[in-house]
């Protein structure tokens, strides 16, 4: 899910950029865009053809305005705790 901000329609845009380039929303705050973009993916996992519901797009990684690729997290071990429970 990508929020930004648009000049041009005065609200932020939501993609959902995993489902295609139609699936997009908005919202007059961040908060009711990303509602808004909760209730289409809620409706795209759905589906209404039997064949593809319930089958969700593999992850991608995506580039955009100020950043050379949106990475996942390499999963670190867990940091070495006490016997105090401290890390």
């Amino acid at each position: 899910m990508v929020i930004q901000w648009s000049e041009e329609d005065q609200a932020y845009v939501v993609s959902l950029p995993e489902w295609g380039q139609y699936s997009k929303t908005h919202g007059r705050t961040y908060g009711e865009a990303a509602r808004n973009a909760w209730e289409v993916l809620e409706l795209l996992m759905e589906g209404s053809d039997e064949s593809v519901r319930g089958q969700l797009p593999k992850p991608r990684l995506f580039h955009h305005p100020g950043a050379d690729v949106v990475d996942l997290p390499k999963k670190s071990p867990p940091a070495a705790t006490t016997a105090a429970g401290r890390h």
